[in-house]
């Protein structure tokens, strides 16, 4: 078993025989895509020590310039490339770099300063030569600013390779929408949705600089060579506007289409709006599968605005899908009808499975009744949030419903809830500690990870929120309700450990204790927070040390989404209508979650409150089935199986 997660795929298009220009004609960027992105590190990683290899092979007597960015997309890269130093691959004392960006004011001794982060990650750990790094200073005097940006820029262009990922609105470091193509390093001003990004590194927006030290569009383009890379379904959909769409200053990295040799790095998810994932009838032969064949007509109900039983003979030949017709051997309407009862199919409003009926055509089997359950829930919200509609089903119909939450959640309360919650107890002459923990919070350092005493309090509370949460449908909240407090979360910082064999074990021994029949995962990549793949992928390790376990045999496991995205119709195996009393249960469960209303400290760039982003989605899915031809519902909230 993999434990490296990635999307379910069944079919596509045909790689194998189909000319590498066709695979690529819809892309004006080269483009590779990778199934995980643990293998484009790999290729990346391969890329970059080549290059240094046949540098050093031919002789120049100039050191080889590699450009470098940071945030969390170039991780990965950075350490198989130390790990590639420590086993004699490759040295870095014929290397000098350069970085991208750098926040304004700040101390290269700070935690969230660019210059720190590259030092952590890569720099102290290899053996690069002090004098041969040039990270932008953020540091210098204001007054000195444009000569020390001009003497940057001069130095920076002759770099040989650049390695840099990209913003949501597809920023090249801080070059903002609008940035121009001939702009060379200097200082800019943070837009508002930038420095609301960023506030998850500075504990809170007020904290986040307003300005920065960039290099140029013209200073990168000056590059030699370029590999753009993009991690997760985030970047999905700025990754088909940088690659597909047009060049355009509103987004930077488009104009990065005019480099004669660069190439975009991506994985799987990354991938998905690209027309080779999104619609690969478009670019060649396919593979057909059922799972394909109803993207594929959903896809088409979305082009021509018809419900499934209405498509055409004609909608599918003047939309590029005669060769569906011609691979799956039916006619058109054969095929309307057969999507249709195949997306019908997907419904229910019985998610544990429906005990004594004919369970043939439904997604879940009647037997065994009841079922055992563990829905795991990254955060101490997620479950609600995600699939609060299905889990109150589940614990109603009978099942032994149990769910576990992986990490306390603690950075994610605000300090003002924490002397809201104390000043409560007070009142109720429950202690006073209210002086104790304001002299803890005056005492906080910016940037420097949140002091334990204040951490275990935060953790505290979202405890208490979750099991009243849990607790306000029914579901006992003392035996049924898990606080896992996986370790590599527990850092007191917005960056996180690394997962290892302590976070493995607390997960096997609840699956050793309950022995689910159903599992419950997190299936969004787009966390802000990074924290829910970290999650899956160690359950699924989990899962691949329990292998030969004889209730793994009959154990399914089933992938939500949460507040973020949403699963594509053509990709459902379970969809849950709601009710609208339904809806309400949900609502008010969210509602518990009170650390997580209004003053959420990093909201990301969605300013909706969680309920309100979860209604919306849900009802969005219903909407879709609705047009498609289904049933219509108040909210639906869909699954997709993960094969073990």
């Amino acid at each position: 078993m993999k434990n490296k997660y990635s999307l379910p795929q069944d079919g596509g298009l045909m790689l194998d025989g189909t000319p590498t220009d066709i695979i690529h004609r819809y892309e004006k960027i080269p483009t590779s895509v990778f199934e995980v992105e643990s293998d484009g590190v790999m290729y990346v990683a391969d890329q970059v020590v080549r290059a240094i290899r046949m540098h050093e092979a031919s002789g120049e007597q100039r050191l080889f310039a590699l450009g470098l960015t940071t945030s969390k997309t170039p991780i990965g890269v950075y350490r198989e490339l130390v790990n590639r130093y420590k086993n004699g691959e490759v040295s870095f004392k014929q290397v000098e770099v350069y970085s991208l960006d750098e926040f304004y004011p700040i101390k290269a001794t700070e935690q969230q300063s660019r210059n720190y982060m590259i030092h952590e990650d890569f720099l102290s750990h290899i053996d690069i030569l002090p004098e041969n790094v040039h990270i932008i200073d953020g540091s210098v005097p204001v007054d000195k600013v444009s000569a020390y940006c001009a003497e940057y820029d001069r130095k920076a262009r002759n770099i040989d390779l650049m390695v840099i990922g990209m913003g949501a609105q597809g920023q090249i470091g801080f070059n903002e929408p609008g940035s121009y193509a001939k702009s060379v390093t200097r200082m800019v001003q943070l837009t508002y949705q930038s420095r609301k990004v960023q506030a998850g590194l500075f504990y809170g927006i007020e904290n986040t600089p307003k300005m920065a030290i960039t290099m140029g569009l013209s200073t990168v383009m000056n590059t030699k060579r370029i590999i753009l890379m993009a991690w997760g379904e985030d970047k999905a959909n700025v990754i088909s506007k940088v690659v597909e769409g047009e060049a355009t200053r509103l987004i930077p990295a488009s104009l990065l289409q005019n480099h004669p040799n660069i190439e975009a790095v991506v994985d799987d998810p990354a991938a998905d709006y690209l027309t080779v994932k999104k619609a690969p009838w478009l670019v060649g032969p396919c593979d057909w599968t059922p799972r394909l064949v109803r993207k594929a007509v959903v896809w088409l109900c979305g082009v021509v605005q018809k419900p499934i039983l209405k498509l055409t003979y004609t909608d599918y030949i003047e939309h590029s899908l005669g060769e569906l017709l011609d691979a799956v051997g039916m006619s058109y309407d054969g095929v309307n009808i057969k999507v249709f009862n195949d997306l019908q199919h997907t419904i229910t409003g019985w998610p544990g499975g429906k005990p004594d009926a004919d369970d043939s055509t439904r997604p879940v089997p009647s037997t065994p009744f009841p079922k055992r359950v563990i829905i795991f829930s990254p955060h101490p919200d997620d479950d609600v949030i995600s699939m609060g509609g299905t889990f109150i089903r589940l614990v109603e119909q009978g099942h032994d419903v149990h769910v576990a939450y992986e990490t306390s959640g603690n950075v994610a309360v605000h300090d003002d809830v924490v002397i809201q919650n104390l000043d409560t107890a007070r009142e109720l002459g429950f202690g006073d500690r209210v002086d104790e923990v304001r002299e803890i919070i005056a005492s906080k350092k910016k940037g420097e990870p949140e002091p334990r005493a204040l951490l275990n309090i935060k953790g505290a509370i979202r405890r208490a929120e979750a099991r009243a949460a849990v607790r306000s449908f029914g579901l006992n909240e003392n035996t049924n309700a898990h606080f896992l407090n996986l370790p590599f979360y527990e850092t007191g910082g917005i960056k996180k450990g690394q997962r290892t064999d302590k976070d493995i074990e607390i997960i096997t021994e609840l699956l050793l204790e309950v022995k689910p029949h159903q599992i419950y995962l997190a299936g969004d990549l787009a966390d802000p927070h990074g924290t829910h793949r970290v999650c899956t992928e160690a359950v699924l390790e989990a899962l691949s040390r329990l292998e030969g376990e004889e209730w793994l045999k009959e154990c399914v496991i089933w992938l939500y989404r949460g507040a973020w995205m949403e699963w594509e119709i053509g990709m459902v195996d379970m969809a849950v209508p709601l009710s609208p009393d339904e809806l309400i249960k949900k609502r008010h469960a969210i509602y518990r979650h009170l650390s997580q209303k209004d003053i959420v400290p990093f909201p990301g760039d969605d300013s909706r409150e969680f309920w309100q982003r979860a209604e919306e989605r849900t009802q969005n899915t219903a909407r879709l089935y609705d047009l498609l031809g289904m049933a219509e519902y108040q909210a639906i909230e869909v699954f997709v199986k993960m094969k073990l």
